[in-house]
């Protein structure tokens, strides 16, 4: 017999919500600037810098999938239009007939050094100018609490 759920309190409600507007108000922020200035979804500047970041800028489709939040389709549509727009290219993994990579093109790489100062002056404006060291600290703490995975339930 499983325990029904605990419920959220008022003001535990009132956390999560506001968790759940900061997110959002940050991340259409940062969308609008990149648009704006670069004509880059915050989507597609998110695989390009994950793929700027990785070794040859080059990562397996499955794993972007998952350091990027997005379903392999989702990924997959993402990566058709990066394509289409000559920013990524994509490469057959030789050890797996199945498997593929996505590459980092010379012209996706000068997309995301240019759209970089603009992504990282919004984080700075819209998140780290809003708090101080000893805040940065209790929210990097917090933030790695809420990343750890969860131990599972015992059956």
């Amino acid at each position: 017999m499983t325990t029904p759920p605990a419920s959220i309190s008022t003001a535990e409600l009132t956390v999560w919500r506001a968790m759940l507007r900061a997110q959002v108000q940050i991340s259409r922020r940062l969308q609008a600037d990149l648009l704006a200035e670069h004509d880059l979804a915050l989507g597609s500047y998110d695989v390009l810098r994950h793929l700027g970041e990785a070794p040859g800028g080059r990562l397996r489709m499955n794993d972007l999938a998952g350091r990027v939040l997005l379903s392999r389709s989702g990924l997959t549509r993402l990566v058709d239009r990066l394509q289409r727009d000559g920013l990524v290219d994509r490469e057959s993994c030789a050890s797996d007939a199945r498997g593929l990579f996505a590459v980092l093109t010379p012209a996706g790489r000068e997309r995301l050094d240019a759209a970089t100062p603009a992504y990282q002056h919004g984080v700075r404006e819209y998140v780290l100018s809003r708090l101080d060291d000893a805040d940065l600290r209790v929210f990097g703490e917090i933030l790695d609490k809420l990343a750890d995975e969860p131990a599972p339930a015992a059956l």
